[in-house]
C-alpha cells in the first residue's frame, strides 16, 4: 500500500512540473490569448491526478496542508487550486472518479448506480462464502436487473435489457428456496460466473433456478445466457426449470446432485445446453452405486432445442425427449449400464422427428418409443449397448433411420438394435451401414447367397432382419456354372421365389442343377401403392450381455 506523503508528493511534482511548463510556454504568447487553453488543460490535468489518487487506500487531508504545500508548486498553481476549491468543483470530480474507478474495476464493490449493466450479489448483502443463506439477496439482484428501464424489445411484450449482466464473481451462494424472474420478464441478460448449492431445507418439489410461470401462457422472457455455473442441487430437487423458453441459452455448466431432473425445457423452443457437465453423483464411471443411480439428467419437454457437447455422467435416464424436432449432437453418456436399468437416451411416445448424431453411448443404450422420422447416425456404441425399438400400440416404424452407427461390446451376442412388439407397419426406413465388433448387427436390408445341388434353395436371414418377418421386397438372381451361352444344347431351368416364411426365403427351380442364388432383401416399403409387408411376428425378448458383478 503506497503511503499517503509518497502519493501526495507524486501529485504536487506533477502539478509543478505541468504548470512550469505552462507558464515558460506563455511567456512568448499573449496571455489572454492563450488564457482559456491553459485553464482547459490545467483542469483536465487535475482531474486525471484526483482520480488515480482516490483510487489508492489513503487518508484524506483537509484543505489546509494541501493548500501550504500547493504554494511552493508557484503562484499560478496556488491560485488555481484555491480557486478550484473554492467553487468546489475539485471535490466533485474526485469523487466522481473514485465512484467510477471502483465501480468498473473492483467487482466486489457496490453497484454505483442504477443504469450500471453489471450487478453484483454481494452489493446487496449475499454471502460469497456460502457461510450464510443468500436467497433474498441474489433475489433483490436479479429483480434489480430486469428492473432496467429500456425502450427496446425483442419478442412483442418482452424488453430488450441491453445485455445486462448478473455476475456472481465466483462466490458460493446457499439457496433455500428457488430464484426466479420478475413477472415483467425481458431478455438480453446475463447470469454467470457463480456456484449456486441448495440449503438442508430447500424444497425436494423445486429447482435451483426457475424461469418462467405456471400462470404465464405466453413466453415473457427470451435470449437469457446461463454460463459459468455450477448448481449443487444437494439432493434436494432440481437444477434448473425453463417454462415456455424461448432462445434460451445453458453454457459450461456443472449441475450435480440433483434428485429429480437436472434441466427441465417445458414448452417453448430454441434452448441450447452446449459445453456442459451434468451427473446426480459426482463420478467417473465404475461406481459401486451406479445400480441406485437415479433422476434424469436433461428432460426436454419441448420443441427445436439443442442439446451439444454435454457429458452425463450419472442418473437414471441421460435424456428424456418429450417433444419434437430436436436434435443431439456429441452427447456422451455413461449416466448408468443399460444391464443396472439406465438409458442413455430415451424418445417418448410422440416425440417425432428427433436426432441424434455424433454421440457416444457408453455402456448405456437409446430407448425409441418413437420410431416416426427419428435419425440417429454416426454415433459409438460402447459396452454392448444398443438401441432398442418399442413398437407400442402403433406399431409403426416410418421414415425410421439408423445408419453409419460403430458398435463394440463382448462377444455375448448382444444385437445392435432390437425389436420389441409387434410392428405392423415398416415404411421409409433403413437400418443399415452399421458396423459391430463383438455384437450381432441387424439390419432392415439383407444380401446372402446360397448354392449347391437340387431343384431348392432356401436362405434364412433371421440372424440379420431386424424385423422377425416383414419382409417388402425381394430379390433374387440364379445362376448355375454349367449353363452358359456357348452351350446351345443346354436348356436353362425355369425358376421362381416358391414361398417366403417369417424370414425365410425360398427358390425353386423345375429340374436339378447346380446353382448360386442370391438374395436380397428389404424389410422397408417406400410407396404409397405399395402392399404391406407380407409377414409379421411378434418380436422376441431383449437380448443383453451379463452383468459384471
Amino acid at each position: 500500500m503506497l503511503s499517503a506523503s509518497f502519493t501526495h508528493g507524486v501529485i504536487e511534482w506533477c502539478s509543478r512540473a505541468f504548470c512550469t511548463s505552462k507558464i515558460a510556454v506563455c511567456s512568448n504568447y499573449t496571455f489572454r490569448m492563450r488564457a482559456s487553453t491553459y485553464v482547459a488543460s490545467c483542469w483536465s490535468h487535475w482531474l486525471l491526478i484526483s482520480t488515480i489518487a482516490y483510487c489508492f487506500p489513503i487518508q484524506h487531508r483537509n484543505p489546509s496542508v494541501w493548500s501550504s504545500r500547493n504554494l511552493q508548486s508557484g503562484r499560478l498553481n496556488s491560485q488555481f487550486l484555491t480557486a478550484l476549491h473554492a467553487v468546489g468543483y475539485t471535490r466533485n470530480y474526485m469523487r466522481s472518479g473514485s465512484r467510477w474507478w471502483q465501480g468498473r474495476l473492483l467487482q466486489n464493490e457496490k453497484n454505483f448506480n442504477s443504469s450500471s449493466p453489471i450487478f453484483y450479489p454481494t452489493a446487496n448483502g449475499a454471502d460469497p462464502t456460502g457461510g450464510s443463506d443468500s436467497t433474498a439477496a441474489l433475489q433483490k439482484t436479479i429483480n434489480d436487473a430486469f428492473e432496467i428501464a429500456s425502450s427496446f424489445s425483442l419478442l412483442k411484450g418482452i424488453r430488450d435489457l441491453g445485455g445486462v449482466q448478473i455476475h456472481l464473481g465466483g462466490g458460493q451462494y446457499i439457496l433455500s428456496k428457488p430464484l426466479t424472474i420478475p413477472e415483467l420478464g425481458g431478455g438480453n441478460i446475463m447470469i454467470y460466473g457463480g456456484t449456486l448449492r441448495a440449503a438442508n431445507t430447500f424444497p425436494t418439489d423445486r429447482f435451483l433456478v426457475e424461469l418462467g410461470s405456471q400462470e404465464i401462457s405466453q413466453p415473457n422472457y427470451e435470449d437469457i445466457v446461463l454460463q459459468n455455473l455450477m448448481l449443487d442441487c444437494n439432493y434436494r430437487g432440481g437444477g434448473i426449470l425453463l417454462l415456455n423458453p424461448i432462445r434460451i441459452t445453458i453454457s459450461d455448466c456443472y449441475i450435480t446432485h440433483f434428485s429429480s431432473v437436472g434441466i427441465s425445457v417445458h414448452k417453448g423452443h430454441e434452448t441450447f445446453i452446449h459445453n456442459s457437465f451434468l451427473g446426480q453423483h459426482i463420478t467417473v464411471g465404475g461406481d459401486p452405486q451406479e445400480s441406485n443411480f437415479s433422476g434424469t439428467a436433461i428432460r426436454l419437454d419441448s420443441n427445436d432445442n439443442d442439446v451439444t457437447d454435454v457429458v452425463i455422467f450419472s442418473a437414471q435416464i441421460g435424456i428424456e425427449v418429450l417433444g419434437q424436432a430436436n436434435i443431439m449432437k456429441g452427447v456422451h453418456c455413461y449416466n448408468k449400464a443399460t444391464g443396472w436399468g439406465g438409458t442413455g437416451i430415451m424418445i417418448k411416445k410422440g416425440a417425432t422427428q428427433n436426432r441424434i448424431i455424433g454421440c457416444y453411448m457408453d455402456y448405456t443404450g437409446i430407448v425409441l418409443e418413437e420410431s416416426n422420422r427419428i435419425t440417429i447416425s454416426n454415433s459409438y456404441f460402447l459396452g454392448d449397448a444398443f438401441i432398442l425399438l418399442k413398437a407400442g400400440t402403433s406399431g409403426t416404424a416410418f421414415g425410421l433411420s439408423i445408419v453409419d452407427n460403430i458398435f463394440t461390446g463382448s462377444d455375448h451376442g448382444v444385437p445392435i438394435v432390437q425389436a420389441q412388439g409387434t410392428f405392423s407397419l415398416v415404411k421409409q426406413t433403413r437400418v443399415d451401414d452399421n458396423s459391430a465388433a463383438g455384437m450381432a448387427l441387424r439390419s432392415t436390408r439383407a444380401r446372402v447367397s446360397v448354392s449347391g445341388s437340387g431343384n431348392s434353395w432356401t436362405a434364412d436371414l433371421s440372424h440379420v432382419l431386424l424385423f422377425p418377418g416383414a419382409v417388402a421386397h425381394v430379390q433374387y438372381s440364379f445362376y448355375t456354372p454349367q449353363l452358359n451361352a456357348t452351350n446351345a444344347t443346354a436348356t436353362f431351368p425355369q425358376h421362381a421365389l416358391q414361398s417366403i416364411t417369417a424370414t425365410s426365403i425360398t427358390v425353386v427351380s423345375d429340374q436339378p442343377v447346380d446353382a448360386v442364388v442370391s438374395f436380397s432383401v428389404d424389410q422397408s416399403s417406400y410407396g404409397d401403392n405399395e402392399m404391406q409387408n407380407i409377414y409379421h411376428v411378434t418380436s422376441p425378448g431383449l437380448q443383453m450381455a451379463p452383468l459384471k458383478h
